[in-house]
């Protein structure tokens, strides 16, 4: 049919302005014997919901004529014309007056919501509008509620009709809160039927929002669903819209919940909302503490004897399920509930019983709807009474989405309309036997015992295979392994047997095998003695294992370790000579050198690890000239081959400035020479030249942070200027700056050693280290531990800084 159904799922109702047709008109069809069917349907289906709607309305009225008769004590014709007198006279409708009448009878929760809302109207008016009065809403939901407390699907229809609809609502969900922790939809109002039959039932521990309200145990408003992450009924046809959901129940005991549904975004609800929905909720609760779900009804009423089948399957020995058939609406079976577990039942997944309990069995175990799988045997037991029975079958059920298999007994009979499963998972004592001899056989292990009374030796087949025999040949016993063994074991096999055969202590021994095929094994053998009842040795029970991977691994790390500690010897002996090379040439803490004109005083901190040789050095030389030729610089590496690099740079550099050359032709020279050093080597360095009488220091850099100039209480870098690392490449030429110092200046050389760290960059370090040396005042050794102390450096390098004082 194409007719408008949406009756059923609450998308449109009688009064609706969104409704699309007026109330009365006929859609548009095809003048066609179809087009005119069609037309009637839906006008006889408009007027089945009017009348419903109108039957609520009157219930209401009804009930407040039967007020009057209980008050005026008059005839039920008198009531009415006396409700039509007030009607007149107040100018309300009848249905208001109905609803006013009973709310000053009753004093109850309804009307203490409708005197709120009287008093609060002017501030906060009712979202419905003046047409419809929260007392009208509530008490026309609870006539409704009342006609109809048999069936929560009809009381969830007459609450969406009579008082969320002018609230804006299009749907409303019934929760029935099962004691297994699950959630039963036990009726539903504006939902497609097919939406409302995915959400029948959901599991404990499912976090939903009629959860989340439960959990909460206080009315829950949630803005926006799709922000919330929360799934629930109708999420995929309202995803970005609002919902409220409230507990319900009666005497302080939760029986479910009732959940409201908003096609567009929910803003903040004020507090009489929220208490109209808190009413209604209540109304929900009196009808779900007698009424339960509407498939559990169904079901109990055609199985009496469910409670005796329990019974019986608790008095079983074997893991037991009873299931109950489940119906779709046509009288067809969709599926089987799981109705009791027994106190024995193991789930092939490891859950308890009550993850299991209550739920349907292809959801608890939908691996089973395979072809030829359980659920097929199950219905086939079910429609015929024809038992099954089936040894070793495999179940498969799935973990985080992951097939997992188990073999079972399985046991399937009916009994009346039920169907009692009997499923025995595989033995563990046999699953146990079944893993120890995959562990032996991993293990290259075996295990044997030799009855001494009767000389009756017992071999598993693992021992067969370590001496090469045959498995149908006889055992070699305990006292003939020395005629099986390396002569050089002999001794240590005779310890062994006399500790086990004659002094009746536990024992164990290593031993070469020496196999008939020529093949020789190294084998362990643990042994303990089995003493009778008067403590006379009986038995001899133990195992052998095939070390030979282990015997040769440790033969290998054996001359492995040989090898590693002649390499240590060799390296400690190369860094010992390189560290006194270092030390001759460089001494951690040289005196302070008299300059004309200027002071000069070192700093020297070898690497924190002995091992780490670095190549940095440093020279202040007098030249003939009177000039002052101050440097720094750092090879590239450890070891040997830096501390060698060093002393060939830096006695290169003090040969070439004797003549009189400046300080970027001297590193023009020394790179020629770095870069033709037998060892190829790369280095950064720093050379300045000092005039005594002008107080101009002429200065140049090859790779390396430039000088740090201290006047007046504040520091600063020499500028970065150009100037390639030492040995990169064969022809370079460098830039050559001059700077003029004042008296009292403090000039500081470094190597990065005294500044570079890991997780930050070098100009920062280099600022942090300008700081610290604008901070530092008193003498210039004073001035050099100071930085030396506060430096963050953590890269176990050498450190070398020199501080030039101008006198």
């Amino acid at each position: 049919m194409t007719g408008d159904t949406r009756r059923h799922d609450g998308a449109r109702r009688p009064g609706d302005p969104a409704g699309g047709q007026a109330a009365g008109s006929v859609p548009q069809q095809s003048p066609t014997p179809l087009g005119r069917l069609v037309a009637t349907v839906e006008r006889l289906r408009r007027e089945v919901l009017e009348a419903q709607a109108a039957a609520d309305g009157r219930a209401l009225v009804e009930l407040a004529k039967g007020i009057l008769i209980g008050q005026l004590r008059c005839t039920p014709a008198a009531a009415a014309r006396q409700l039509d007198v007030l009607c007149r006279e107040s100018g309300m409708s009848p249905l208001g007056l109905a609803a006013d009448i009973v709310n000053q009878a009753s004093r109850d929760h309804v009307s203490e919501i409708a005197a709120e809302f009287v008093e609060r109207a002017a501030t906060a008016p009712d979202p419905a509008g003046p047409s419809a009065t929260v007392s009208v809403r509530l008490r026309t939901a609870e006539s409704g509620v009342l006609a109809a407390a048999a069936d929560t699907q009809a009381v969830a229809e007459a609450l969406l009709t009579n008082a969320l609809h002018p609230l804006g609502a299009v749907a409303v969900a019934v929760w029935t809160a099962v004691p297994d922790g699950s959630l039963a939809l036990a009726g539903h109002a504006g939902f497609a039927p097919g939406e409302a039959a995915r959400w029948r039932h959901v599991p404990p521990g499912v976090s939903t929002v009629a959860r989340l309200a439960l959990r909460r145990r206080q009315l829950v408003t949630l803005g926006r669903l799709a922000h919330e992450g929360l799934p629930s009924i109708g999420h995929l046809q309202w995803p970005d819209g609002g919902r409220m959901a409230v507990p319900t129940g009666t005497g302080g005991r939760i029986h479910g919940v009732l959940e409201i549904c908003w096609p567009e975004p929910l803003a903040p609800q004020p507090p009489q909302i929220e208490r109209q929905v808190e009413a209604l909720a209540e109304l929900c609760a009196h009808t779900m503490d007698v009424a339960p779900p509407r498939d559990l009804t169904a079901t109990d009423a055609v199985l009496p004897d469910v409670a005796e089948l329990i019974d019986l399957a608790e008095g079983l020995q074997d893991p037991a399920v009873v299931l109950t058939p489940v119906l779709d609406s046509e009288g067809r079976l969709g599926d089987f509930r799981i109705r009791h577990t027994g106190s024995r039942f193991v789930d092939p997944v490891g859950r308890p019983r009550g993850d299991v309990n209550g739920a349907l069995l292809l959801e608890a175990y939908p691996m089973a709807a395979g072809e030829s799988g359980l659920f097929d045997i199950i219905e086939r037991v079910h429609a015929t009474g024809e038992p099954f029975r089936a040894e070793r079958m495999s179940l498969t059920a799935l973990v985080d989405q992951i097939p997992l298999s188990s073999v079972a007994d399985i046991s399937v009979s009916r009994h009346g309309a039920a169907v009692l499963l009997i499923w025995r998972l595989e033995d563990g004592k046999a699953r146990l036997a079944n893993l120890l001899q995959h562990a032996q056989r991993l293990g290259r292990i075996g295990g044997f015992e030799e009855n001494l009374a009767t000389g009756e030796t017992t071999w598993s087949a693992e021992i067969y295979a370590l001496h090469g025999l045959p498995a149908a040949g006889p055992p070699v016993r305990l006292r003939e392994l020395p005629g099986y063994a390396h002569p050089d074991d002999s001794a240590a096999l005779g310890r062994f047997l006399r500790a086990v055969l004659r002094h009746r202590r536990p024992a164990s021994v290593n031993f070469r095998l020496q196999r008939s095929d020529g093949i020789t094994r190294h084998i362990r053998v643990i042994a303990e003695p089995v003493l009778d009842a008067d403590q006379q040795l009986h038995a001899v029970r133990g195992a052998y294992q095939d070390i030979s991977a282990q015997h040769w691994t440790e033969v290998a790390l054996a001359a492995t370790r040989d090898r590693l500690a002649h390499s240590e010897a060799e390296s400690a002996e190369r860094n010992r000579l390189a560290l006194q090379l270092q030390h001759a040439i460089m001494p951690p803490s040289p005196p302070a050198i008299e300059a004309p004109g200027l002071r000069v005083a070192v700093r020297y901190r070898p690497a924190e690890t002995e091992s780490l040789v670095g190549g940095d050095w440093y020279d202040t030389v007098v030249l003939p000239s009177g000039l002052v030729m101050l440097s720094v610089g750092d090879i590239a590496g450890h070891g040997i081959e830096a501390a060698t690099g060093m002393v060939v740079l830096r006695n290169a550099l003090r040969g070439l400035a004797v003549t009189g050359a400046g300080p970027a032709q001297l590193l023009t020279w020394l790179n020629t020479v770095t870069h033709h050093l037998a060892k190829h080597v790369t280095a950064t360095a720093v050379c300045g030249v000092f005039d005594p009488s002008t107080r101009v220091m002429r200065w140049a850099r090859a790779g390396h942070l430039p000088p740090v100039l201290v006047r007046g209480g504040e520091a600063q870098a020499f500028p970065l200027i150009e100037g390639l690392l030492l040995g990169a490449l064969p022809d370079v030429t460098y830039v050559e700056r001059e700077v003029r110092l004042e008296p009292d200046d403090t000039l500081l050389m470094f190597t990065d050693g005294l500044l570079e760290r890991r997780d930050c960059s070098v100009q920062d370090s280099l600022g942090h280290l300008v700081t610290a040396a604008a901070a530092g005042a008193g003498d210039l050794d004073g001035q050099l531990d100071r930085l030396l102390a506060e430096s963050r450096s953590d890269t176990d390098d050498d450190t070398c800084v020199i501080g030039i004082k101008v006198g």
